[in-house]
């Protein structure tokens, strides 16, 4: 089988390579999947790099999320299912796993979206329901022009959130308002922690972070008093320098969300039913699921360099 690794960490044009791998064989309660469809995220990318939550143990496939259909049949799923899973390794043709970890797709939905149906809407849903905003407050979100951003812009506008955004290109700003954003910044010309705070009357209630570095830090600085910032990604790769008199006199908390460890923290109903709501919102007709551009597994340099396209719109899919 096809199977896209690197040997040592760094730079994933510069340490993947194609190979061709030996088939996995299912072990008791394992299923033998055909993988059909993978998105391209971040924290693939920081894996590749050594730069993730978890670090790799090299030689190391890549990817964490896919959809696939099964090759062999389990106790709850027949050969031929199509289903959705994230695991370490998913640039690959074949995979085995445990029949526990898959969840089906629902009908109707295509492989382009349910390969990224986990990671980005799930983070996006339960930030949501974490942070505890309600109708009519305020919610900023960095890089509002991401797979994440787009997800969360639509569940909070469902809920009666207003959704302050960031961007780095003008193109975007349409692009989110039409989405449903309140009020797009770019934080490349504009002075965010001036804006916001007039636009907002005063300041947003909570900012969803995905950037850190200074970006992070000109959120904190737009949150209104007793605000709260919930930190998910580094994307500058740069820590967020705190401003410690900000978070005195204007009792600010910031803290971080991991979807893995949060969700290990949830029971089996909240799982559940955390599912069935995201499930919804992705087919439902008025949802807006962008995908870029599909490649074939064998073209993942191609697929990542239209990932590192500056001012990108949608998903990366690798296909099989």
């Amino acid at each position: 089988m096809k199977d896209v690794i690197f040997e040592q960490v760094g730079s994933p044009l510069e340490v993947l390579q194609l190979v061709e791998s030996s088939d996995p064989i299912p072990k008791k309660n394992e299923v033998l999947i055909r993988v059909t469809a993978r998105n391209i995220n971040p924290s693939d990318i920081m894996f590749i790099q050594g730069l993730y939550g978890i670090q790799p143990k090299l030689p190391s496939s890549a990817g964490f999320e896919a959809s696939g259909v099964t090759e062999s049949a389990g106790t709850r799923f027949p050969k031929g299912t199509r289903v959705i899973f994230s695991t370490t390794g998913t640039w690959r043709e074949l995979i085995s796993l445990p029949e526990s970890t898959l969840i089906p797709i629902p009908e109707g939905m295509p492989d382009e979206v349910a390969c990224q149906a986990v990671v980005n809407p799930m983070t996006a849903y339960l930030m949501i329901e974490k942070s505890g905003l309600k109708k009519g407050d305020w919610l900023l979100i960095t890089a509002g022009a991401s797979a994440f951003g787009k997800f969360a812009i639509q569940m909070a506008k469902e809920k009666g959130i207003k959704v302050a955004c960031t961007v780095r290109h003008d193109s975007q700003k349409e692009i989110l308002e039409k989405l449903g954003a309140d009020l797009v910044v770019n934080s490349e010309k504009e002075k965010l922690q001036k804006v916001i705070p007039v636009k907002t009357e005063g300041g947003v209630h909570v900012a969803f972070d995905a950037v850190g570095g200074i970006l992070g830090a000109k959120a904190l600085a737009s949150l209104r008093k007793d605000g709260l910032m919930m930190v998910f990604g580094s994307l500058s790769l740069e820590n967020i320098p705190v401003n410690s008199g900000l978070m005195i006199f204007k009792s600010l908390k910031i803290e971080g969300f991991w979807l893995s460890s949060h969700m290990q923290e949830m029971d089996q109903n909240e799982r559940k039913e955390a599912f069935k709501k995201v499930f919804q919102f992705l087919t439902d007709k008025d949802s807006q699921i962008d995908v870029a551009e599909k490649y074939p597994l064998e073209e993942f340099a191609e697929a990542i360099k239209a990932y590192e396209k500056a001012g990108r719109n949608g998903k990366i899919i690798l296909i099989s």
